[in-house]
């Protein structure tokens, strides 16, 4: 979700499920030893609880990091080894991990041994042609030896070589079954699935074999479908928030990030906050009329956060007049 889940879709997210975990968008250990270790982790206290993505190979770089997020209040620091992209295999890290699985239990005892936030690791399945369960038991075995208990499992192959990481996300075919495997074979440990899952109906169906969920694209693409989690999954009787009182709870948000970020040379602008807000009128009549509102350049250009009230308007306006001619 790298470019994706920034602090302001989290944010955004914050508003329409309470409870839900939110992670960050991969960062690397270069990014946060070498570079703006603010840009990278800073955040709303509101996201709690909110886990740190990282992204690295070396043992001391990501247990310095791990303190770096446990210093900034993180809840959870993640190691990533399910991404496919060449330029994560570049720097040695990512789905290319799984065929070292000695070295990434290296990596979680490192962390472990450095802070006392949990440790988890995302990752795929298995790698290129590699189809057999053992590949990825394996894996998990000689990790959890380490002091893992959390894994998140892509339940797809991650191929290397010829496929990008969108056809990654595609092509190679979902085993849920290796993942309600692991669950039988290591239940002490905690596994959560992830891969294509859409609603609200499959995350229920899934948690019937394992411990946990996650969901990346469609989150992102139809985020208001996590507006039930609260009361499904987490046994809250609060009534979420509508899409209207959302975008009325974004405007002061994005008017304060716009005041603080805007004017001092970091280039905020209104699209770097309303672009993760396009998703929210999904599958409602309009939606089209709101999502071209938000990405229209010159509106954009006069910086007001008012534009979403009048995204807001033009979708009703459109919905008015189909249920007119209806």
């Amino acid at each position: 979700m790298l470019d994706w889940t920034d602090r302001h879709c989290r944010y955004f997210h914050r508003q329409i499920t309470r409870h839900t975990w939110l992670y960050t968008e991969m960062v690397t250990t270069g990014a946060l030893l070498h570079g703006d270790v603010e840009r990278h982790l800073n955040y709303n206290e509101a996201e709690h609880p909110v886990a740190l993505q990282l992204g690295g190979s070396e043992p001391a770089d990501l247990a310095r990091c791990a303190v770096i997020g446990a210093e900034w209040g993180y809840d959870e620091i993640n190691l990533n080894c399910g991404c496919p992209s060449e330029r994560v295999q570049k720097g040695a890290f990512g789905a290319c991990l799984m065929s070292e699985p000695v070295l990434v239990a290296d990596c979680v005892k490192a962390m472990r041994d450095a802070t006392d936030v949990d440790i988890t690791v995302k990752h795929r399945i298995g790698i290129d042609q590699v189809e057999e369960y053992g590949f990825v038991r394996d894996f998990i075995g000689t990790v959890a030896d380490a002091g893992c208990k959390t894994f998140i499992v892509h339940a797809r192959n991650a191929i290397l070589k010829g496929l990008s990481p969108k056809e990654n996300r595609e092509i190679p075919p979902l085993k849920y079954h290796f993942a309600y495997q692991l669950k039988q074979d290591f239940p002490e440990l905690e596994i959560i699935i992830n891969g294509g899952i859409k609603t609200a109906d499959e995350v229920q169906q899934h948690l019937a074999h394992v411990d946990g969920v996650m969901i990346g694209r469609e989150a992102y693409h139809n985020p208001y479908m996590m507006a039930e989690f609260d009361s499904r999954f987490y046994g809250d009787s609060a009534e979420p928030l509508s899409r209207e009182a959302i975008i009325e709870l974004m405007i002061p948000y994005v008017q304060r990030q716009l005041e603080l970020y805007g004017n001092n040379g970091k280039g905020l602008r209104l699209n770097s906050v309303v672009r993760h807000m396009l998703g929210l009128m999904t599958g409602l009549p309009g939606a089209r009329s709101f999502r071209q509102t938000l990405s229209d350049s010159k509106r954009l250009a006069s910086g007001d956060p008012a534009l979403l009230r009048v995204a807001l308007a033009q979708m009703q306006g459109v919905m008015q007049s189909m249920a007119a001619d209806a």
